[in-house]
């Protein structure tokens, strides 16, 4: 028997064929709920409205729920420890019992979804540029690259319980300097971090000498004067000219190194307190809207169920 193998043109017919069932079936499907709230308008109504007020009370103002983000900076442990670490804060069970009050907070969900999200740096100048919510980008990503100091932290609140925010920020970073890999990392990160920034500040002592020299040893009017262009004068000897995008470029790495030693006074910190997102997790308008077609789809599935009662009561009596 001959066999025929499938080229490309075969496969897009097979798929254009599949997909016009499926859209013949979902139509067919939309046909017979249109057809069951017609006929049933008084079942299908009366679900619809119960499923608005369910949504109305879902999304009342103290039960909306907040995503809670910071940004974490690690001072030397790596995202492995750091994951391994805050597993205990994802499951909520396996908190040490040093941590019973953030243990208490989690295990009655006035906290959870505890998540963690990579930071994206787009230009590889050492800034967070933004957070990959979507979990879109990957380690192996040349353009939109991973950063290995930075993470998102998140977690779900309801509005009634924002004033717990301070209290499990605390008991969270608490719980996580706690571990003794990150603390090991930390010791060596923060030795590495004084010895850069000591070798920078003396390298930045070093060019401002080479620059200042010449205007230390020669009075104001000995001093030469050049026309760089109509609008700058040069004072002094040219030469030094030579020195100044090394001394930017020094300043930079020293403005640098003295905000990560500012940060670093922990294995874990946080850059800026957990701030609520603005657009809640349950918003009224979506949920109503989503609540409405779940009402909607379970009025014409009961509707269905009283159009068929007759069907159904002979299969039950057989």
């Amino acid at each position: 028997m001959e066999q025929h193998e499938m080229n490309f043109w075969d496969l897009c017919v097979v798929i254009g064929r599949a997909f016009g069932r499926l859209c013949r079936k979902a139509w067919d499907v939309c046909c017979r709920m249109m057809k069951l709230t017609y006929r049933y308008c008084w079942i299908v109504c009366t679900i619809v409205v119960l499923g608005i007020a369910a949504s109305l009370y879902y999304t009342r103002a103290d039960n909306t729920i907040y995503r809670m983000d910071a940004i974490a900076i690690l001072n030397g442990p790596s995202i492995q420890q750091f994951e391994q670490a805050y597993a205990p804060l994802r499951s909520g069970r396996l908190l040490p019992k040093e941590d019973a009050r953030l243990y208490e907070i989690i295990h009655s969900h006035k906290a959870h979804s505890f998540t963690t999200f990579r930071v994206i740096d787009c230009l590889e100048d050492g800034k967070a540029d933004y957070v990959d919510f979507k979990s879109k980008s990957s380690p192996k990503d040349t353009v939109e690259v991973q950063m290995h100091d930075r993470l998102c932290l998140q977690f779900r609140i309801k509005a009634r319980d924002l004033d717990l925010v301070p209290e499990i920020e605390q008991a969270m970073l608490t719980c996580l300097n706690r571990n003794e890999a990150m603390r090991r990392s930390y010791e060596v990160y923060a030795a590495n971090l004084r010895d850069e920034v000591n070798f920078n500040h003396s390298q930045a002592q070093k060019l401002d000498s080479l620059t200042s020299q010449y205007y230390f040893h020669n009075r104001l009017g000995e001093q030469p004067v050049s026309s760089i262009n109509a609008h700058m004068i040069w004072t002094g000897d040219w030469r030094v000219h030579l020195f100044l995008d090394d001394i930017y470029e020094q300043r930079e790495r020293l403005q640098l190194d003295d905000y990560r030693m500012q940060l670093a006074t922990a294995p874990v910190v946080l850059e800026n307190h957990f701030v609520a997102d603005p657009r809640p997790v349950n918003g009224r308008n979506k949920m109503v809207v989503i609540f409405f077609l779940l009402g909607w789809i379970g009025g014409c599935a009961l509707a269905e169920i009283v159009d068929k009662r007759k069907a159904i009561a002979e299969w039950l009596k057989k």
